[in-house]
């Protein structure tokens, strides 16, 4: 088997008159190899050929003419640029049957037959001269090693001689190839030998057998036995030719592949474009530079893969920074690039999406961390960088410095090399930084003649039609201020009146830490400063702005609202924390579950209210007249609610503290305080109306090995499923209180000894979906004991103890500790639930 490799240079040399794939085109270290192989491989042939000696011509002639036609039967090799024949099966035929100088014509006349006859392109003659004296060395070589006296005296027998030629034959004809590709291609000799070529060491050892039966079959009959070859050579030709076309076949399914990678990088890329128009040359200029310095540091295909997308998708996180900041002319601010240092950890979280199939994010996350561990966002050092982000960092750079900025115009290339190279050690790694000082010349000049897909996003274009927003254009007209018409002393007295009632308004706000009160005095002393009809505080409770005040008309419907943040009007604000002025309140009404409902006003003033820890909701006015607002009205709203938003700030953050005394963190179920308040009261009301009500005490059974096995995390979520369901279980003006750990009380008003039993039921359905929750097999159940009222006692102490102990002794019961007889409904137990 000839390896074919049509020897091709993959990037121009920097010279334009040079043709790639030309002699002259190819690296120096692989000329001169070339060149060696050349004149080793053609002074073995001439030697060779001044010795002939022939036995059997007719037999030669035979195998010569056959090797020709075998030669002719190539296959594409994957990976590379190049072909296969099977007339490897006639060196090794001649080893044994042939002289020397046979089997060297008859390898070298079939290595030229492959490069000549049914080309994939036309071959360049030193190519071919080099494949011919590859085969004659390896011919050479391998007709030593089955002749030599040192495994003659070993007596091995001649199979085991035949695979050790065949094994010879196999490396250097293999060998050579590879490294004139990896010289060329600048990649790692050892890769290209193992992906290319070491898949088909089987069929050399397949050829020595054979050879040998040949030869066997040689000896008991005449070298007319060497027809039976024929079939052999087609059986071979059509398992390779059936085994690569099916690996070509999945080739081109894992092209198209990368092909949909590709061109998803690209349009990721036209992103960042459409954001940032000086983007797409330094895009363009860096990947260029990356992967050839890549290539030079020899980078697996894998890692330049990544490195190519990298290139490419290094900024995409800039989408998440505003665009102010990326654009500013001047400096920026210590807030502004604190947010600009966000854009790698965006970035890698948009491309974790992707799912690459080669380690991009790493090189996006870490392009701007420094060799001397001062970069960001991990502070990574030294080789604990990736080796992509540490090239990627150093071109960047370059790059940077050599293009026009917003901030600054660009530094002449060799400066700018000068620049990056007084950083090597400090920012970036050196060995990529003696690379690039190097060969940026050339990769200069590769950059500028390399044409790239230049396409752009229409971010430029007028569009004609579509002359204003459905809501129409903000009035810019009104102006911000007070206008100067009218008695000076009115305006003036206007002012000291708008001035005493923020104040009275601060001080009012001030008093209170409820935040209906808070709000109700808002609400009444805005009205004479701005008229309105309706007003509503809304109050951010996570991703939701929820109405906290409602006064005015449409009551209702305002009152229901429930406004995704950066939705609607109001979410709009809250999102943005800008104010709008004049929008139309009927966008609110869309949020609303019955979209019958709508609003009869025409006009909305909305403001951002902005607290310390940032925003806590929106306060918003309404009038039924269409732009009933003005700029003033704007300004005076703007100064309430920054008053309005600390006092607002600090009466949530104090229901909060008051809520959490009585509510219990983890269930959001009452906990034992307000359990006993409530058990007071319940006893209170039914000994004056003289109800019946039942107390229940529930323990969870087996709840210590949940935690012990799957963790408190597991844990925490039954205990939060089991309130759920025990919550929804009861009915509206039922109680369900925490006591502590995994125990719950119920009070039941109205429920009987003869009642309570189909709840408890329910209850044992809900710890029996609890258990399915958990990652694996567990034994849950909970112990139930009942206590009533008036049966049991009518003291709230006592209830509670009874129904304790009724609980304990069903647990004890349940856990087989001693023999008790059956007991009441009132100290029933759920029984044991299993989930496999």
């Amino acid at each position: 088997m000839s390896p074919d490799t049509i020897i091709a240079a993959t990037r121009q040399s920097g010279f334009p008159d040079v043709e790639p794939g030309t002699f002259r085109a190819l690296p120096l270290r692989a000329a001169l190899f070339i060149m060696l192989v050349v004149a080793t491989g053609g002074w073995l042939l001439v030697q060779s050929v001044e010795n002939w000696s022939s036995v059997e011509p007719a037999h030669f002639l035979f195998y010569l003419v056959i090797a020709i036609f075998a030669s002719v039967l190539k296959i594409a090799l994957p990976t590379v640029n190049g072909s296969m024949s099977i007339n490897f099966f006639f060196i090794l035929i001649g080893l044994v049957d042939l002289s020397l100088p046979e089997t060297m014509v008859i390898a070298c006349f079939g290595a030229v037959a492959q490069n000549l006859l049914r080309p994939r392109q036309p071959a360049r003659l030193h190519q071919v001269l080099f494949n011919a004296a590859t085969i004659a060395i390896a011919v050479a070589a391998s007709f030593g090693v089955f002749h030599s006296p040192r495994l003659a005296e070993m007596n091995l027998g001649l199979p085991i001689v035949l695979g050790l030629a065949a094994c010879n034959c196999f490396i250097l004809n293999t060998l050579s190839v590879a490294l004139v590709v990896a010289m060329t291609e600048r990649r790692p000799a050892w890769r290209v030998w193992h992906d290319c070529y070491f898949w088909c060491f089987p069929y050399y050892l397949g050829g020595s057998c054979v050879a040998w039966l040949i030869s066997s079959l040689k000896q008991q009959m005449h070298w007319e036995a060497s027809l039976l070859i024929l079939p052999v050579l087609y059986f071979v030709y059509r398992s390779y030719r059936i085994y690569l076309d099916r690996l070509e076949h999945e080739k081109r399914h894992v092209e198209e592949i990368a092909a949909l990678h590709v061109r998803t990088i690209e349009a990721l890329a036209l992103s960042i474009e459409a954001k940032d128009q000086t983007t797409h040359d330094h895009l363009r200029r860096v990947r260029i530079y990356a992967i050839e310095i890549g290539k030079e540091l020899g980078l697996s295909e894998c890692e330049l893969e990544a490195l190519r997308a990298a290139a490419l998708l290094h900024d995409i996180g800039k989408l998440a920074v505003p665009e102010h900041i990326i654009s500013k002319p001047g400096k920026l601010t210590p807030e502004e690039f604190e947010k600009m240092k966000i854009h790698p950890v965006v970035g890698a979280e948009i491309l974790e999406r992707v799912q690459f199939p080669y380690p991009v994010v790493p090189v996006v996350r870490c392009h701007h961390e420094r060799w001397d561990g001062t970069g960001y966002p991990s502070g990574l050092k030294g080789e604990d960088i990736p080796i992509g982000a540490r090239i990627l960092a150093a071109v960047d750079c370059l790059d940077a410095l050599a293009s026009d900025r917003q901030y600054r115009k660009a530094v002449p290339l060799a400066k700018a090399m000068e620049i990056v190279r007084s950083e090597a050690g400090k920012s970036f790694d050196p060995r990529v930084v003696e690379v690039l000082q190097r060969r940026h010349v050339e990769l200069e000049y590769l950059a500028v003649n390399t044409q790239l897909d230049a396409a752009r996003l229409s971010t430029e274009v007028k569009i004609s039609r579509g002359m204003a927003p459905a809501r129409g254009f903000e009035n810019p007209a009104t102006d911000f201020c007070v206008s100067g018409r009218g008695d000076p002393m009115s305006s003036i007295a206007a002012a000291r009146q708008e001035v005493q009632m923020l104040f009275e308004l601060t001080q009012d706000v001030g008093r209170s830490l409820s935040v209906g009160e808070t709000l109700s005095v808002v609400g009444t002393r805005l009205k004479r400063m701005v008229p309105y009809e309706s007003i509503a505080v809304y109050v951010r409770r996570e991703t939701k702005l929820e109405p906290a005040y409602v006064n005015g008309e449409n009551f209702r419907l305002f009152s229901s609202l429930q406004i995704p943040i950066g939705q609607g009007l109001s979410g709009w604000v809250a999102d943005n924390n800008k104010p709008i002025l004049n929008g139309n309140p009927s966008v609110e009404a869309g949020y609303l579950s019955d979209l019958t409902k709508f609003s009869t006003l025409r006009s909305a003033l909305a403001v951002p209210l902005q607290g310390i820890d940032g925003n806590v909701g929106v306060l918003a006015i309404y009038r039924a007249e269409k732009d009933a607002f003005s700029r003033e009205d704007l300004r005076i709203l703007l100064a309430v609610g920054s008053k309005l938003a600390m006092s607002l700030e600090n009466a949530l953050l104090y229901q909060t503290v008051e809520r959490s005394a009585t509510t219990d963190y983890m269930t959001n179920l009452p906990n034992a305080r307000s359990l006993f308040m409530r058990l007071e009261t319940e006893l209170s009301r039914c000994k004056r109306t003289g109800v019946p009500f039942a107390l229940l005490v529930c323990d969870l059974d087996g709840f210590k090995q949940v935690n012990d096995r799957f963790g408190h995390l597991e844990g925490n979520k039954v205990l939060r499923f089991v309130a759920h369901k025990l919550r929804e279980s009861c009915r509206e003006y039922d109680f369900v209180a925490r006591m502590g750990g995994d125990e719950f009380v119920l009070l039941l008003p109205g429920m009987t000894a003869d009642t309570v039993g189909a709840r408890i039921a329910e209850f044992r359905q809900s710890i029996a979906e609890a258990v399915e929750l958990l990652p694996g097999p567990c034994t849950l159940s909970m112990s139930v004991g009942a206590s009533f009222f008036p049966e049991d006692s009518t003291e709230s102490e006592e209830l509670l103890s009874t129904g304790d102990l009724r609980m304990y002794k069903s647990k004890r019961r349940k856990s087989g500790e001693q023999h008790m007889p059956e007991l009441p409904l009132s100290e029933m137990n759920v029984l044991p639930l299993t989930y496999q």
